[in-house]
């Protein structure tokens, strides 16, 4: 192998793939990036089993050839390169040598034939999404799910995606939250629908890929338990969990009749203050909607640190008055996730589910999201 490339191009194929190089594990390959030439260029690809990523850059191939060096070397070493604008990369004696100005280094490397075979889409995708969207809609639903190291609970670990009707829908929940975004999609057939469960972490992981392609569409494939991301020089891929998510439609409350409408950014401020003389153990601040004065107190008292109280004034009269208490983290997780100066929260009894969404002029960053909490039962 012998090639020719842009440093910025290496820098950013190299950052790309580095999202699915496996940190400890059993298996010395899966802490490799796989290169190998293509017609005009450079592919690298990267893999934990769980996720797989590949990237393409342009190049100068002297030579066609392929070698696996280690990602976290790769990596450090390509992002402090000098500012020379070419790099070139070559094979001697079962090394990579790579050159960038004054700068050679011979870079050990890992046997080709033992890096796994990246699947990769197939046929027509089954729909095209805006990138941008995308995005967004992950940021407001995967930090709802469980990590996997604090459930045996598959199924809550991971995005629900539900391909239907002109529209994705994504949902997480960790059984006391639920978060919600629908996003429009295009090419998906009217009468066609998908179902894909991807664990959370990885969906988080394909948010940070995707924030540096400039590509406006990103393509989806699902087959054979893989989903396929595709957009520009970059294709994601993951194992799906084989797991059936909840039925999360049924958790959603439709007659929540109380609406206490409330600015964002201030209902958003006032949690996190009253956060912190919370309770340890549940977290919690209580709500108190007085319909005689138009406003929301919220407080919260802790044996260890003492009491909070503040008053925000609703943008609309209460239709009567509730007390309800919440742990202020989950709150405070949607709220920040946010864009639209005013939301809602519509609720119906001390001991039912709260449905909190963005309200006004809503924000098109906020189109389609919802949020459900369960509340916290104070003794």
């Amino acid at each position: 192998m012998e090639i020719e490339v842009l440093r910025e191009d290496l820098v950013f194929g190299t950052r790309v793939a580095g999202h699915a190089v496996a940190g400890k594990s059993a298996m010395p390959i899966l802490s490799g990036i796989l290169l190998r030439t293509q017609d005009n260029g450079l592919e690298l690809c990267a893999t934990d089993l769980e996720r797989a990523i590949r990237c393409r850059i342009p190049a100068q191939v002297r030579s066609a050839g392929s070698a696996v060096l280690h990602g976290q070397v790769l990596g450090q070493l390509v992002a402090r390169l000098p500012s020379e604008e070419r790099v070139s990369l070559s094979s001697v004696d079962g090394k990579v040598r790579l050159s960038c100005g004054p700068s050679v280094f011979e870079l050990l490397t890992l046997p080709v034939d033992e890096f796994p075979e990246i699947p990769g889409p197939e046929g027509e995708p089954i729909c095209t999404v805006n990138r941008e969207a995308l995005i967004q809609a992950i940021q407001q639903t995967a930090f709802a799910a469980v990590k996997a190291t604090e459930t045996t609970r598959l199924a809550l670990t991971g995005v629900n995606l539900v391909f239907k009707e002109g529209s994705l829908k994504l949902a997480a929940t960790n059984g006391y939250r639920l978060a919600v975004r629908q996003i429009p999609v295009e090419g998906l057939p009217e009468a066609a629908t998908y179902n894909a469960l991807i664990d959370a972490q990885i969906m988080q992981d394909l948010m940070r890929v995707l924030s540096g392609i400039g590509e406006e569409a990103v393509r989806v494939h699902l087959a054979e338990g893989q989903a396929h991301f595709s957009s520009g020089p970059v294709v994601f891929s993951s194992r799906l969990i084989q797991e059936e998510f909840p039925d999360f439609e049924r958790v959603i409350p439709r007659d929540n009749d109380l609406g206490l409408f409330l600015p964002r950014e201030e209902f958003l401020a006032t949690l996190r203050r009253l956060e912190i003389t919370a309770a340890e153990e549940s977290g919690a601040v209580t709500l108190r909607a007085d319909p005689a004065t138009d406003t929301l107190e919220i407080s919260s008292v802790s044996r260890e640190k003492g009491m909070g109280s503040e008053r925000i004034r609703l943008t609309k009269p209460p239709s009567r008055g509730i007390e309800v208490a919440f742990k202020a983290e989950y709150l405070i997780d949607a709220l920040r996730r946010m864009k639209s100066d005013q939301v809602v929260l519509w609720l119906s009894a001390p001991d039912r589910a709260g449905l909190l969404e963005p309200a006004g002029d809503i924000a098109p960053e906020d189109q389609g999201f919802l949020y459900v909490c369960m509340p916290v039962r104070l003794l």
